[in-house]
């Protein structure tokens, strides 16, 4: 496809550093996104000129402020295609909106002897929570075994439903596997049996176009500094209905309606949810990053992505004692591989000086390495700005590690 590689890629000012001496090859997206210059400024510009608390206040600065803030509320609305701006819960991140909706969804609607349905392909951050209502409150957590393409067997999540399962919470793309989880169709099983369905998005959010109504999720979770904006920020989508009914996950400013010492009221959608002074910055600059995608568009994007993904494959395939870890059929472009006689964090050490950044280790997804009886993993995650030159560079610094482990 004609993508603007060259041009994109100067909108990104990290890949202008370089490491020991050479150009970055910056293959850690899954890890966290680079961020283009228009964020930069954004944030850069609300801290120079437009510094000031939201909401509340009748002075310029923080009106503009608001505005702003809400503004990027708005921009992400449409961009998951949420019906309503109330939907839209600003967090610090997936991991805080997951456990924002296992403690308010969790402690009110779940009891003893209730069954929460996740998968074996998941990160921590959608296993410890569920862990921790379950030591609380006497529930129980059941897990969807993955093949050894690292797929979902789905025949066995039928088999999981049950009158005792109330929760599904459910990962859209595998961090460590690249798998593309059939969430939708996850979502209809679990509906047909009236349970709630949790999505997490973090990795799918910056490489699949995602509907939320379309998708008729529950919730879904994701993060800002995986969709080339900020660290520490993130949204929760939850449908009205719940985030009605939920428990606040924390107290404070700007979740009350009314204060006395005898009784609080809440606030209203989503502020309920909101307690205390937000990132307001990076909320702000995560929708400039939510207008840069769109403006690139999200199909070009994966698009283009895909044409990595075969062309990394083909190439990590040709490397003697490399054997690729998660070929599902249906997978975005992250590639993790483990090396004969290297282990993941010796080659990503190796490869770092040749200026190539990968992430080595579990990823956070232990129970993924368990399954299949690697300790470890070295994954190359790509996104829209990397290059078939770069996978090369990648590809030959792979191949000069391995001179120092012979087979």
């Amino acid at each position: 496809m004609n993508f603007p590689i060259q041009t994109i890629r100067k909108d990104f000012p990290n890949l202008n550093v370089k490491i020991h001496g050479k150009p970055l090859v910056y293959m850690d997206n899954g890890a966290t996104t680079l961020k283009p210059q228009c964020v930069i400024d954004k944030i850069n510009a609300h801290y120079t000129s437009g510094t000031s608390n939201v909401h509340r206040g009748v002075h310029y600065l923080s009106e503009q402020a608001t505005a702003e803030y809400e503004g990027a509320r708005e921009k992400i609305r449409n961009f998951i295609n949420a019906s309503k701006a109330s939907e839209i819960i600003f967090t610090k991140g997936t991991t805080d909106g997951i456990n924002l909706v296992a403690h308010g969804y969790g402690r009110k609607f779940l009891k003893e002897g209730d069954e929460i349905i996740i998968s074996e392909m998941e990160h921590h951050s959608n296993i410890v929570p569920w862990q921790l209502l379950c030591e609380s409150i006497g529930c129980r957590l059941k897990v969807i075994p993955i093949n050894d393409e690292g797929e979902l067997m789905l025949d066995e999540f039928d088999k999981l439903l049950n009158p005792k399962t109330k929760f599904v919470s459910i990962v859209y793309v595998s961090n460590s596997l690249g798998t593309i989880n059939p969430v939708k169709a996850i979502i209809e099983k679990a509906h047909a049996r009236d349970v709630p369905v949790l999505v997490d998005a973090a990795q799918a959010v910056n490489n699949l176009p995602i509907d939320v109504r379309e998708l008729d999720c529950d919730f879904l979770a994701f993060s800002g500094h995986k969709l080339f904006g900020p660290t520490g920020t993130g949204v929760l989508f939850g449908k009205v209905q719940w985030l009605n009914q939920m428990l606040p996950y924390q107290g404070g400013g700007d979740m009350i309606s009314s204060v006395t010492f005898e009784k609080t009221t809440y606030n209203i959608l989503p502020y309920k949810f909101e307690a205390g002074t937000p990132n307001i910055a990076g909320m702000i600059g995560l929708g400039a990053a939510v207008d840069y995608l769109q403006n690139v568009g999200l199909d070009n994007i994966a698009k283009y992505e895909q044409e990595l993904l075969a062309y990394g494959t083909e190439a990590l395939q040709k490397i003697s004692g490399l054997r690729i870890i998660g070929t599902a059929k249906h997978k975005v472009s992250i590639l993790s591989f483990v090396m004969n006689n290297i282990h993941a964090h010796d080659l990503g050490t190796l490869i770092d000086e040749e200026g190539v950044a990968i992430r080595t280790g579990h990823h956070c997804t232990q129970p993924v390495m368990q399954h299949f009886k690697v300790p470890a993993t070295s994954r190359a995650s790509l996104t829209f700005y990397n290059t078939k030159d770069e996978i090369d560079i990648l590809v030959a610094s792979i191949n000069k590690a391995k001179e120092l482990f012979p087979d």
